[in-house]
């Protein structure tokens, strides 16, 4: 199983925090606040060469999938076990 480093960045100034998760060369940032994601985004720019792949609709094999209008984030492994149960026959 991979592992995940995650990097609570920064408390915002509500309190809330800016994720930063990243696995080899894989990143995803999270907060409340979009202006924040982009201001800590230009920083790192600044200091490393880095494509920005616009809203994260997968990582790491999960699908990502959001309500906005309910502030949920749901993450699903359900391709990966669908290959798993068709690997093995199921």
């Amino acid at each position: 199983m991979p592992m995940i480093i995650m990097f609570i960045f920064q408390k915002t100034y509500d309190g809330s925090f800016i994720y930063l998760l990243l696995y080899v060369d894989d990143m995803l940032i999270a907060a409340r606040d979009k202006s924040l994601v982009n201001m800590l985004k230009a920083q790192l720019s600044s200091e490393f060469d880095m494509k920005d792949l616009g809203p994260a609709k997968k990582i790491l094999g999960m699908d990502i999938n959001r309500d906005r209008q309910v502030g949920k984030l749901f993450l699903s492994q359900k391709k990966y076990v669908l290959k798993m149960l068709d690997k093995f026959g199921m």
